[in-house]
């Protein structure tokens, strides 16, 4: 983490609200993410996470009345998808064309931002799906989504947002669809990548125990408000907030986690 750089974004005031207004998302928030880290945001469903993360990407629905400012200090302008960030969705269906080859779907994230030929493109597609453990990548170019597994696609997935080398990747609930076993898999992946292409992260979530493990910091999100923020130890292990020991007591104990407690969650040659 680049400590005393400006933030790579930074939220002032943010509010978000739906419906004409009369359902707010997100009300108040200030937060900065900083060159390098990784960040969880963490609440329960309707905390206002995910309305984050899009407002983030400039994805929220043209009915939302929004307020505040999402800022990128380092941008000449606004950011703009796959080449300023990465956004990996809780559906891989949502980030995947179900009537398009995989290939040719990261090749076109290359191609516009790259500028490079459609050879090259496909060559860099190619070692993206090496990169991300899918096997036989040169075989996967050729296939549809809907050839794969979960776990595959969102790997796929993974490859497309990171074709451009974004300095932002942005996980919203990417985990949250797969099982147990799977999650694992996709956390040392994200992971090993984020170190690999020196990104800053975002990862959405509602568990703290993945949470714990793979950030630098947290932050604790309820009914759309910030009610805590800390490096990700403390939050773990000495949380503030009584909302925040709720969700630590919705868990088996972090000592005891058998997720937490696997060695290959740190290793970087997952």
């Amino acid at each position: 983490m680049k400590l005393g750089a400006q933030p790579l974004v930074a939220i002032r005031g943010l509010s978000v609200a739906y419906h004409g207004g009369n359902n707010a998302a997100l009300t108040n928030i200030d937060l900065d993410i900083r060159p390098g880290e990784r960040l969880a945001i963490i609440g329960e469903s309707g905390s206002g996470k995910s309305t984050l993360a899009l407002a983030i990407a400039s994805l929220l629905p043209a009915s939302a009345k929004i307020s505040g400012a999402v800022e990128w200090p380092a941008l000449p302008g606004p950011p703009l998808g796959g080449r300023d960030f990465g956004f990996v969705f809780q559906d891989s269906s949502a980030s995947l064309d179900p009537v398009m080859p995989i290939g040719k779907q990261i090749a076109e994230v290359i191609r516009t931002h790259l500028r490079l030929g459609w050879p090259q493109a496909y060559s860099r597609a190619q070692d993206l799906l090496a990169r991300v453990r899918l096997p036989h990548p040169e075989a996967v170019l050729h296939a549809y989504p809907h050839q794969f597994s979960g776990g595959q696609r969102q790997r796929a997935a993974i490859a497309a947002a990171i074709a451009a080398a974004p300095r932002l990747l942005i996980a919203d609930e990417a985990t949250s669809a797969l099982d147990t076993l799977v999650q694992a898999d996709i956390v040392r992946l994200v992971r090993r990548l984020v170190a690999e292409d020196g990104m800053t992260l975002l990862f959405v979530s509602h568990d703290i125990a993945l949470a714990s493990q793979l950030a630098d910091r947290i932050a604790v999100f309820r009914h759309g408000e910030m009610v805590e923020l800390g490096d990700a130890a403390q939050v773990a292990r000495q949380p503030r907030h009584a909302y925040t020991r709720a969700l630590l007591a919705a868990h088996i104990s972090l000592d005891t986690e058998p997720l937490l407690k696997r060695p290959a969650l740190g290793n970087a040659n997952a």
